[in-house]
């Protein structure tokens, strides 16, 4: 199974958070194209309806990331079936609105729970079956809010960050072994984020209601009119995975894009602002030595 081209060949997908939003879009987009897809979510019904007339290459299965025993499920289910894993697709996820202080801790390890570790362990999961083709695809949907930490969203702000850390050291890893790695990055979608599901802290304090009110507000009146269209969404991550050299952030949306540029140009005005005596920081013998990445 060494060196599987994956341009051309029809590919096996194994999707997570597939029953709503990017991660059914997606599915849609893959059973489309003609590839093979195992999908999953925790409701086994819309899993049923998306698979439908296509159950010679779509398998739906039932699966709760944050079970070690239901990934581990997913990835036997996968090669069980049909004997390779080409395209991982960690779309599963939660959002949050509220202060980082009116959190409890339970929340904020359900947070890192699904939204870091999950994706990092179901990566982990399938990495040797793609170390043995030679070759794979792990794309992880992360967010503009795993590089831009925003009011109200800490918590899954955190999350997303440490999944980008992790992933971008993998991507780096990975590479010499033929496994592509790809984050993608969205911005504000179509999508049942900006609704009820989003977690709620368990308390409320007056003093953070001028900074949470206002993010609240934001999600309520943008529900259903985000620019961001999950399709298109979709049919960008096909065209990475098809690419010869795919990224490794795929950044979506000109929402996204902007709030980027607006927020690398004030963190370098602040880094800047005490880079002088930041660095005025080593021995005075020392010799100066750049960190090899």
């Amino acid at each position: 199974m060494k060196g599987i081209d994956m341009r051309n060949a029809r590919k096996v997908w194994l999707i997570t958070g597939a029953s709503s939003g990017f991660g059914k879009s997606l599915a849609e987009a893959v059973i489309a194209h003609g590839d093979s897809a195992v999908v999953t979510a925790r409701r086994l019904d819309r899993l049923q309806a998306i698979a439908q007339g296509h159950e010679d290459r779509v398998l739906p299965l039932a699966v709760d990331v944050t079970d070690a025993a239901a990934r581990d499920k997913a990835v036997a289910g996968t090669l069980a079936r049909f004997g390779r894993i080409d395209v991982l697709a960690n779309v599963a996820g939660r959002g949050v609105a509220g202060a980082c202080e009116e959190f409890s801790l339970e929340q904020l390890r359900a947070q890192m729970e699904l939204n870091f570790f999950a994706a990092a362990e179901m990566s982990r999961a399938v990495l040797p079956q793609m170390r043995k083709q030679g070759a794979g695809h792990i794309l992880t949907v992360s967010s503009i809010a795993g590089l831009v930490s925003m009011n109200a969203a800490g918590p899954y702000c955190a999350a997303k960050f440490a999944i980008e850390g992790w992933t971008e050291a993998l991507a780096i890893e990975a590479r010499p072994l033929g496994i592509h790695v790809t984050l993608v990055e969205p911005g504000a979608f179509r999508t049942e984020f900006a609704g009820d599901v989003n977690m709620r802290p368990v308390q409320s304090i007056p003093a953070y209601r001028p900074v949470v009110e206002p993010f609240e507000t934001y999600l309520a009146a943008s529900a259903g009119k985000q620019m961001g269209d999950p399709a298109k969404a979709a049919k960008r991550m096909l065209e990475v995975v098809a690419s010869d050299a795919p990224p490794v952030r795929l950044m979506l949306g000109r929402d996204a894009y902007s709030i980027w540029d607006a927020t690398i140009a004030k963190r370098i005005e602040d880094l800047n602002s005490w880079r002088a005596r930041g660095e005025d920081t080593a021995f005075d013998d020392a010799v100066f030595e750049a960190i090899k990445l």
